[in-house]
């Protein structure tokens, strides 16, 4: 009868009388659903290395671009290769944990332990975020910050240099491949130093090192608050100034003022020498070319003109 069943569990009403389950176990036993994220459980790791991430995506950073960063960073397996072998100066060297071993790498490892230079094994995470989430390929350099000479400290050692006396001052460069190229030119042809403005110019940037072939360790590299000021006080000291441009009106190879300090102003790609830099120059001149070619590159010019200074002066064996 109903009531009467002899089944565990089954009570008939009264007092301390085991009463049903009520469904409660049926409703246990039941299938909750798919097991969430571990990003989305707030108790979890995970959840709060996502919200970190979050955060720092939000948040202006200082050094989130390929510009920004290079300044101070070399990164991928080719370009660190190349830069070692440029002789860049190196501040750190880091290499991702786990990186694949390829050529490359292999050659890294080895210029590194050949030439003392100390690698640095951190996580890739860690390497991301040091080098602002730049393409590394496992392996990066971070520069120290170049230290740039005083124009009057360059200008000095020229004018005590006096008859070799050579000075190259750029007016707008700012591709950082042409100032290393200039740099490297410079060098090679026995200048004092090279003078760059602080504004609207390319900076001394691991590009630069680069293309100047570790010249740059060679040779001052000057930053001047005001280029005119500086060329200005360059004339007050006794040096000729000439200035490139496709217009002038002096060959190149006629300069002035060869057989004293010289400074030679180098405009920019585009636009040449500005309108108060000619001002200030002595002589403008120019470099015969084809009609076919409107102009040459600033550090293809700057290396021409340097060339017949040497010449002018008697060739390599007086530098």
């Amino acid at each position: 009868m109903a009531g009467n069943s002899t089944r565990r569990g089954a009570t008939t009403k009264g007092k301390n009388k085991t009463a049903g389950s009520g469904g409660r176990v049926r409703r246990g036993l039941q299938g909750r659903g798919p097991t969430p994220k571990a990003e989305d459980r707030t108790y979890h790791k995970a959840h709060k290395a996502k919200n970190s991430a979050d955060k720092r995506s939000q948040s202006p950073r200082k050094k989130t671009t390929a510009t920004a960063v290079g300044a101070d960073w070399v990164v991928g397996r080719n370009p660190v290769f190349e830069a070692l072998q440029a002789g860049l100066p190196v501040k750190k060297a880091y290499v991702a944990e786990g990186a694949e071993r390829d050529d490359r790498l292999r050659d890294i490892f080895k210029f590194a332990a050949d030439n003392s230079i100390p690698l640095l094994q951190v996580t890739r995470v860690e390497l991301d975020r040091v080098t602002g989430d730049l393409v590394h390929q496992g392996v990066a350099l971070q520069l120290p910050p170049f230290e740039y000479a005083d124009p009057e400290d360059v200008f000095a050692d020229a004018f005590e240099a006096g008859g070799n006396g050579l000075v190259v001052a750029l007016d707008g460069v700012t591709d950082p491949r042409n100032l290393g190229a200039i740099v490297r030119s410079a060098a090679a042809f026995g200048a004092q130093g090279v003078i760059i403005p602080s504004r609207r110019s390319a900076s001394m940037t691991a590009a630069a090192w680069k293309s100047s072939a570790g010249a740059a360790a060679r040779i001052p590299v000057a930053m001047a608050t005001n280029l005119n000021r500086a060329i200005t006080q360059a004339s007050k000291m006794g040096f000729t100034v000439v200035g490139l441009a496709g217009e002038g009106d002096v060959a190149v190879s006629a300069l002035p003022g060869s057989e004293g300090p010289l400074l030679v102003v180098v405009g920019s790609e585009g636009e040449g020498l500005a309108r108060l830099t000619r001002d200030h120059c002595d002589a403008l001149l120019s470099i015969p070319i084809s009609g076919a070619v409107e102009s040459l590159n600033a550090s293809v010019a700057a290396s021409i003109a340097l060339y017949e200074v040497t010449q002018l002066r008697g060739g390599a064996s007086q530098r």
